[in-house]
């Protein structure tokens, strides 16, 4: 567990989100970063958007906090985290990719840290503002968002030791990856209800025939 959350850990992050590009070269090729602290800011940046969507003012949120679900929220978040990790892995072995799972996990991961301040402040910031001002609370949003994505594009890039445009193309594959999943994944699900469907209702025949 402290290897995992140690302070070097924290300190290695937020040179990563400062120094992408050596960063996450780093991560690649000696593994300085860590999953479980991954996975833990992709949980704070979900409960973050909660807040926002919760807290923030009714100037820029139109959201009734009383149907915002923070748990469904949660596992939605989880779910797409883990497809994205599973989906880049997948194209990328197929294009001659460098990075491993672990890898693309915290490049994922790292990515949202800076979503997480971002969020936080411009909740706050709404409490503060009229509606002229609305735009700041935006701009707050967009430049985290921003900052996320560029952290999240040099990330895969380095790991998988690409060029931009092929990290494009990879990503673009990636969400056909993901929808392709969920398809295959849906076709399952209801095989599976059939299945137990078929078996139930032969087993309610024979009960009744006895």
């Amino acid at each position: 567990m402290k290897a995992a959350f140690g302070k070097d850990k924290w300190q290695y992050l937020l040179y990563t989100i400062s120094h992408p590009v050596d960063g996450f070269y780093w991560i690649r090729h000696q593994d300085r970063g860590s999953v479980p602290l991954a996975v833990l800011l992709v949980i704070c940046f979900s409960l973050c958007f909660s807040v926002n969507r919760i807290s923030a003012s009714f100037i820029v949120n139109d959201v009734e906090p009383a149907t915002v679900d923070s748990l469904q929220e949660l596992s939605g978040v989880l779910l797409l985290y883990g497809l994205l990790c599973v989906g880049n892995w997948s194209i990328t072995c197929l294009m001659n990719g460098s990075g491993r799972m672990k890898d693309i996990a915290i490049a994922i991961g790292y990515g949202c840290a800076p979503m997480i301040p971002a969020l936080l402040l411009a909740t706050l910031f709404s409490q503060f503002i009229t509606v002229e001002e609305g735009a700041f609370y935006y701009l707050i949003i967009g430049l985290g968002v921003a900052y996320a994505v560029v952290v999240m594009l040099l990330g895969i890039r380095q790991v998988h030791d690409y060029t931009m445009g092929k990290t494009l193309i990879t990503l673009f594959l990636t969400f056909v990856a993901i929808l392709f999943i969920l398809f295959v994944s849906l076709l399952l699900i209801d095989l599976i209800g059939q299945v137990y469907n078929f078996f139930r209702s032969i087993y309610t025949e024979l009960v009744f025939r006895m």
